[in-house]
């Protein structure tokens, strides 16, 4: 007999990174609910109600490059044309742990790894390649109900406090003002931290539907009280002296099936939105930011081998829109932003 469980770790204190400029600075864990089947013994793999293995580790990994420049949702055309387009590629690493303490409890903690290359063309000009390890999150997340459940599904609610250890003023080399090379903070998208505590709060849930397939939910907001970092941007309008510490936000929704015939395979496929907000749920929204969203398909496939779980998902985004920013609005301007065409994310899992 087969089943449809979640398979979900650590999704309660991990996040999302945009396809571009709209960027948030850790991954969220996407090894999404699949199909699985029974062992031998009745019981499943990754589901809310299996007990049999306390630890959880996962490797993710993701990658992009944006290049599509958008104000609002109309992408500006004439920049690819003019060769004045900024590139902005970057890889995402996330190692998460997760420890359950029974069927419905468990901890968990998200170290994200940021390395990406940009080219800047307005001052300080340059070529900036910055790695380093962003803000760690640790965590708690708690299954509403004890499964299996009578009616096919669960509900799950997550915290999580981010520490301030990634770097939010990291430098690679530029053109100085001075026509010399030195020295200089990099674009705010390739900071690997944001220099701020924050919390999170998140949802996921799933329930079996028909044709033995599963529908499956995510939601997750980084709640950032923080103003600014006081880290330059050396932006011209006064507004945007020094970098915003944003919110960030990401929700992601479908249906999962296992494969038939193929013992361990499942295929889900749903949309997704992630992103910034114009303000923030909490304090002030000063500084420069570039708020907006995407709104993508997301297919993907999970393979279950025995411990370990291997997925792959490829967000292909339909809608762009790069929001006005408080600064924005404050003079009425509109600033811009790039974006990517899709994303590759993998990542492997193994119960302990």
């Amino acid at each position: 007999m087969k089943t449809f469980t979640l398979f979900a770790l650590i999704v309660s204190s991990t996040f999302a990174l945009g396809q571009g400029c709209i960027a948030a600075h850790t991954n969220q864990s996407i090894c999404a609910m699949g199909p699985q089947e029974e062992t031998s013994s009745g019981k499943t793999h990754g589901g809310p109600h299996d007990f049999m293995h306390k630890v959880s580790v996962e490797v993710d990994w993701r990658s992009f490059s944006s290049f599509r420049h958008y104000v609002g949702t109309v992408e500006q055309t004439q920049r690819a044309v003019l060769g004045t387009q900024i590139k902005n590629h970057q890889n995402i690493y996330n190692i998460a742990v997760n420890y359950d303490l029974n069927p419905r409890w468990s901890l968990n903690v998200s170290v994200p790894v940021l390395q990406g290359t940009r080219n800047q063309l307005y001052t300080p000009k340059g070529v900036y390649e910055i790695a380093g390890v962003g803000d760690i999150i640790v965590g708690a997340q708690s299954w509403l109900f004890r499964g299996p459940t009578e009616w096919g599904g669960n509900v799950a609610i997550g915290f999580g406090l981010k520490l301030p250890t990634g770097v939010s003023d990291a430098t690679g080399t530029a053109l100085l003002s001075n026509g010399t090379y030195g020295k200089a903070v990099a674009d705010q998208s390739m900071q690997p931290g944001d220099g701020s505590w924050g919390f999170t709060l998140s949802s996921q849930a799933y329930k079996q539907t028909y044709f033995k397939t599963t529908a499956y939910f995510q939601g997750s907001w980084l709640f950032n009280p923080r103003d600014t970092n006081n880290v330059l941007t050396f932006r011209s309008r006064p507004l945007e002296k020094y970098m915003s510490v944003t919110d960030q936000y990401l929700f992601r929704a479908g249906l999962g099936r296992h494969v038939p015939k193929v013992r361990g395979l499942s295929a889900t496929f749903g949309g997704r939105m992630e992103g910034i907000p114009v303000r923030d749920a909490f304090g002030k929204s000063n500084g420069f930011r570039r708020p907006g969203y995407i709104i993508s398909l997301d297919p993907g496939i999970t393979y279950q081998y025995g411990r370990s779980t291997l997925m792959v998902n490829a967000p292909w985004a339909i809608q762009r829109n790069r929001r006005a920013s408080v600064p924005d609005l404050a003079v009425g301007g509109h600033g811009d932003a790039a974006f990517a065409d899709y994303a590759l994310v993998m990542g492997i899992a193994h119960h302990f």
